[in-house]
């Protein structure tokens, strides 16, 4: 019997210990501050898709990266589609040195090797999938649902 007032001395220290580290371990809602970061990011993801479908995809690049790295599990995935496309057109664009503003894909700059153009018209299909359309419905539902805070994508 005597042992029973040790164990529960015991575990009432490691249950507040636990809620002590937990609260300073920044142990917040995850939705949280992935909504904080969208509504921190809205005005900058706007004034980039105001320069174009593309262009406006990649200027908004690190705004997208941002709110990757806060996104909840269950958003986490579609993230990681958005920026791997718009991350692949960037690069293939910067391969080839082409100004993404002026790029015309039924009129190439001259001195591109056809190698290059092909890399910058496959990212462009795979950022015009279905399946990066799907993860880019999916983060706007997410901000306006969850957040409360509409994204223009």
């Amino acid at each position: 019997m005597r042992d029973v007032p040790l164990t529960v001395v015991v575990v009432l220290a490691l249950m507040a210990g636990g809620y002590f580290l937990f609260r300073e371990s920044g142990g917040d809602d995850p939705f949280d501050r992935y909504c904080s970061e969208v509504q921190d990011r809205r005005a900058e993801i706007g004034l980039a898709r105001g320069d174009g479908e593309t262009t406006g995809l990649l200027r908004a690049l690190p705004a997208f990266e941002a709110l990757a790295d806060k996104a909840p599990d269950d958003i986490k995935d579609e993230w990681e589609v958005v920026v791997a496309r718009v991350s692949e057109l960037r690069d293939a664009l910067s391969a080839a040195e082409v100004d993404p503003a002026a790029y015309d894909p039924d009129r190439p700059p001259e001195g591109v090797d056809a190698a290059r153009l092909k890399a910058i018209e496959t990212a462009a299909v795979r950022l015009g999938s279905a399946e990066t359309a799907a993860a880019l419905t999916g983060v706007e539902q997410q901000a306006r649902d969850v957040c409360k805070t509409p994204l223009s994508l």
